[in-house]
């Protein structure tokens, strides 16, 4: 320990490894799944980011405790060369950085009671925002935190800004201590850091001049500021403050409105920088953009392009299901004996797209197929989307209305680590209490992919005879069965 002497890491875990990729320079030394990771070069780590940044050297000392031992390990690499460590969390020193907001549509105050602990955290870390595109408030930083952004240059970064002017993003957020996010914007320019933002449009709160006030001044900001997503708000019915969801009519003048600027914005910057999300072609019922429109910009996880990405992906597979009928195709068989009928069940948002792919899949399979749009009752009707349905609903709906063959629900639903619903039921939980086989799917390939035998997501219940049951691990996708 001679160049760690001076860290204090008293009462300091670090970060444990749960896994070490083959081969690797981390495999090379000996550095073993169970170990804890705690300095890098005479530099304490407090999470991934620091690993990443200290381990960027081609000569390393990492310093490791493996039960009550200290060990020193020593390191040779090539700049192109990862550790090769997997961690149990992405930041060592604390679970995740909590929100100092109190927002009123924040999705956490509107939770329902009753359901686990984790959905009535409020996070607002920062670095979640550089790891994997969180948006936060810039509103909880410490003086060390943006050392660390300038220090490690964390670009890009993805900001919630919603309104612009202090005061009234203050009243936004409900924090009266809230900085200017438009100097903090500056700042980080400054220090050639870019950044992705958001607006969460609330009728009568901050849309209207408001809106066009926010989006002129995050404007003057670029190249700083690459893009702008508006975001209509989301309000469930435990929703407390007096706000409320947009109407049709609203959605689509606003829509208007944007569509207009984005021209304005792609003569001037050459992209269109101001992104509606898709939810405000739905709710107005226009017709989702190409994705040509979103200029390569990699938002789909705010819900920009995911509806096109869907709709694109489903033209390949019409390919795919005339081949495979005319005998050239993969010969796999399906494998639920005489499978005739199929429910595909999502959110009532995206069921009428849904319904128009799955009528086309129907006259080319000869399947009967049924789309449900399943009812938030949990949380209530104005909630729309897939990745926040109930199990529990999806059960209770699917046996009011009708099961065929094969249930296809969307993958989005158990977006959790334990592959688990909001309300904590499992695909396999479904498929038991429907008494039928379950799939999961993002796009219509994954449902075409189950009708054949070849999904890598597909339960059966457990009361199938013994030799016909197929359960496989759920993948990682990429959420397009919206």
């Amino acid at each position: 320990m001679t160049l760690f002497q001076e860290l204090d890491l008293t009462g300091y875990a670090g970060g444990q490894i749960i896994a070490i990729e083959p081969g690797s320079v981390a495999d090379d030394i000996g550095l073993q799944p169970g170990d804890q990771l705690l300095a890098i070069n005479d530099n304490r780590v407090e999470d991934v980011i620091d690993v990443q940044f200290y381990a960027a050297e081609e000569s390393l000392e990492l310093l490791v405790r493996r039960s009550e031992e200290y060990l020193l390990f020593e390191a040779e690499r090539d700049y192109n060369q990862t550790l090769g460590i997997e961690f149990a969390h992405p930041t060592f020193d604390t679970d995740i950085r909590r929100c100092n907001n109190l927002c009123e549509f924040c999705f956490v105050l509107q939770m329902a009671p009753r359901f686990r602990r984790t959905l009535y955290i409020k996070d607002d870390d920062y670095r979640y925002s550089f790891l994997f595109g969180h948006f936060v408030t810039l509103t909880n930083l410490s003086d060390h935190d943006w050392w660390r952004i300038e220090t490690m240059r964390l670009s890009p970064l993805y900001v919630s800004v919603h309104v612009t002017d202090l005061e009234k993003r203050r009243q936004y957020l409900r924090n009266k201590t809230a900085p200017d996010v438009i100097e903090q914007i500056r700042w980080l320019g400054k220090r050639g850091i870019e950044v992705h933002t958001q607006l969460v449009i609330t009728p009568e709160w901050n849309d209207g001049a408001w809106m066009e006030r926010s989006i002129r001044e995050l404007s003057e900001l670029w190249p700083t500021v690459q893009s702008i997503s508006v975001v209509p708000v989301g309000l469930t019915k435990h929703h407390k403050y007096g706000m409320r969801p947009h109407t049709p009519a609203e959605a689509a003048a606003t829509l208007a409105y944007l569509e207009s600027l984005q021209q304005i914005y792609l003569e001037k910057f050459g992209v269109r920088f101001l992104y509606p999300t898709d939810e405000w072609y739905l709710v107005s019922g226009r017709e989702v953009p190409e994705l040509e429109a979103y200029d390569d910009q990699e938002l789909q996880e705010n819900g920009l392009g995911m509806v096109r990405g869907f709709l694109d992906e489903w033209e390949g597979v019409k390919g795919e299901i005339g081949d495979w009928r005319l005998g050239i195709g993969d010969s796999n068989q399906s494998p639920i004996p005489n499978l005739q009928s199929l429910t595909l069940a999502t959110a009532t948002l995206f069921a009428p797209v849904l319904r128009q792919t799955a009528a086309e899949f129907a006259q080319l399979t000869g399947l009967a197929v049924t789309v449900l749009p399943i009812v938030n009752e949990r949380l209530g009707e104005t909630i729309t989307v897939a990745g926040l349905l109930m199990g529990s609903d999806v059960v209770n709906q699917l046996l009011q209305h009708g099961v065929g063959d094969l249930v296809v629900l969307p993958r989005v639903m158990f977006d959790h680590p334990d592959r688990i619903a909001l309300d904590d039921l499992s695909p396999q939980d479904v498929a038991n209490r429907l008494k039928r086989p379950l799939a999961l799917a993002d796009t219509m390939g994954d449902v075409w992919d189950a009708v054949i035998g070849q999904s890598q997501v597909m339960f059966f219940p457990d009361d199938k005879p013994q030799g016909t049951i197929s359960l496989r691990m759920l993948g990682d996708g990429d959420g397009h069965f919206s």
